[in-house]
């Protein structure tokens, strides 16, 4: 099996939570092979011996909930909202665990979204080291100039940050407006939108159609399904390190 950090060894086998190990840890009050532990420390759950105050800790890995849902305009990326406003947790009854959306899609934006209880895959999918390449439909008013493209696909400045390079090309053009295919490499937030905005275009639909190379595959609006085990352990592999 492969070698895990300690702290998450404790968290998966329901004793306490992550950042309560690292305190118990850091009090010299767990050991591994009778040897008191330190921060950092990586193990095998198999083979290491670990003791939390002289009782041994056995591993149960937690199995965890990993939902894939096509949100529809006009719910929230939320568990629940103070002014009563639809959320996409609304959509999966039945799931009795306590999922979170992975990310966000704006109140009317719609697509491929994650929900989950595993909290270090989440972390991996926001953090801004990882890149995960997101893919977005975004039908825009009018037809899209040369200048416009480029601006685009520069590094423009949202929010006083400077983004990574996005990928633009057109999907189809007709006199209702242009279907222009994004690709992200972060998120920041109503990105697609703010980018739009600065060169000029107007959004008249916005819809993320994939998630590395998970993607809604005839997934109808405001249906979900479970992850598959392949799925989870693409998005581990896909952000490791």
């Amino acid at each position: 099996m492969e070698s895990i950090r300690l702290q998450k060894f404790i968290a998966d086998s329901g004793l306490m939570s992550r950042r309560a190990a690292e305190e118990e840890i850091k009090n010299g009050n767990i050991s591994v092979n009778g040897r008191v532990a330190v921060i950092g420390m990586k193990i095998d759950p198999k083979e290491d011996i670990v003791t939390y105050r002289g009782a041994r800790v056995r591993y149960e890995k937690r199995k965890y909930t990993y939902i894939l849902i096509n949100k529809p305009r006009g719910y929230l990326s939320s568990t629940s909202d103070d002014r009563g406003r639809k959320c996409v947790t609304d959509l999966i009854d039945g799931v009795s665990a306590r999922v979170y959306p992975v990310g966000r899609l704006d109140l009317i934006s719609e697509g491929i979204l994650i929900l989950t209880d595993d909290g270090e895959l989440k972390n991996r999918l926001t953090h801004p080291r990882h890149t995960v390449p997101k893919v977005y439909r975004v039908k825009v008013g009018g037809s899209v100039s040369e200048e416009q493209y480029d601006i685009l696909t520069s590094a423009l400045e949202i929010d006083g940050y400077t983004i990574k390079p996005v990928e633009v090309s057109v999907a189809s053009e007709d006199e209702g407006g242009t279907v222009l295919k994004m690709t992200l490499y972060e998120g920041r937030n109503r990105q697609i939108r703010k980018m739009c905005e600065q060169a000029g275009l107007t959004v008249k639909r916005l819809s993320r159609v994939s998630i590395g190379k998970l993607k809604l595959d005839g997934l109808p609006i405001g249906k979900w399904r479970y992850l598959t085990d392949d799925e989870v352990e693409y998005l581990y592999k896909s952000t490791k390190g």
